[in-house]
């Protein structure tokens, strides 16, 4: 029930300064599994298996040990490499950025305690926007948890994402729907009573209903596979997958080819992971 954030927010940017400043603070943080961070510490139960076994879904190469190998991730929003080191430990080549340099010195220094991650994982200090021309249809895959309701321009950034992936490949997204009960598991009790995450982490009124995230998925030349809806228990910190999806909720698309259609193989819409 977290995240990363966006930056200097003009019209053509998804970036958000003040989104900046709240994790400026957090920066050194990222690593500490019972400090702020923790509940996207145990999010990788489930968020790293739901990336892994629906790519193998899709895939008919299987690497024994590494299951990911050849395989090009784009992590969006990468705060201190939470996501980005499972990843490239289950072998995929890994780039993830971040607008805040703090946050990238924290993955930096993290990756290089693994002489394996450090040559699979590269972190760049950018925004999505600003790598959109060097890496036009560039990347197999892009995931961007807990970072959609950060953003300035959510369909800017949407725009970016299809610019960088290649046809038919694959965008994750983790986020948290707009609903009165997301207010008040997501702001009152996480933040203001059990302190969860940071007072301030979030703003109710940038939360993503699913519908409104599908819309302009569709609407920018992608095809919706799976909504799964995700529970976080904050008794035992952990997270489940569960039908509904009016708190915390996980998007699987799929690019659009050349002909308008995504390839053969493709995972079946709206289906638990």
């Amino acid at each position: 029930m977290l995240a990363v954030k966006r930056l200097l927010s003009t019209s053509h940017s998804s970036v958000d300064s003040t989104e900046m400043r709240k994790f400026q603070l957090l920066a050194h943080k990222w690593w500490d599994e019972e400090g702020e961070f923790s509940a996207l510490h145990s999010m990788n139960d489930i968020r790293v298996p739901f990336i892994r076994d629906t790519l193998l879904s899709m895939s008919s190469n299987y690497h024994l040990g590494s299951p990911l190998s050849g395989v090009k991730i784009l992590d969006v929003g990468c705060g201190g490499g939470l996501l980005s080191e499972p990843l490239g430990r289950l072998g995929a080549s890994v780039t993830g950025i971040d607008p805040l340099e703090d946050n990238i010195r924290t993955a930096d220094q993290h990756k290089s305690f693994d002489p394996v991650l450090a040559e699979r994982i590269q972190y760049k200090s950018s925004s999505l926007e600003e790598i959109v021309e060097e890496s036009m249809e560039t990347f197999d895959v892009i995931v961007a948890s807990e970072v959609v309701e950060h953003v300035a321009d959510l369909e800017t950034f949407i725009k970016c994402c299809s610019q960088v992936l290649k046809p038919e490949g694959s965008l994750f997204i983790t986020t948290i729907n707009k609903t009165q009960l997301s207010y008040v598991l997501g702001i009152v009790v996480a933040e203001k009573l059990l302190g969860i995450v940071p007072e301030g982490t979030h703003e109710w009124e940038k939360f993503v209903p699913p519908e409104e995230l599908e819309h302009l998925l569709e609407s920018n030349g992608f095809s919706v596979k799976a909504v799964n809806g995700m529970l976080y228990n904050p008794l035992w910190g952990s997270w489940s997958w569960t039908e509904s999806t009016s708190v915390n909720y996980a998007v699987h698309a799929v690019r659009r080819g050349a002909q308008g259609e995504p390839g053969q193989g493709q995972p079946s819409a709206h289906t638990a992971p």
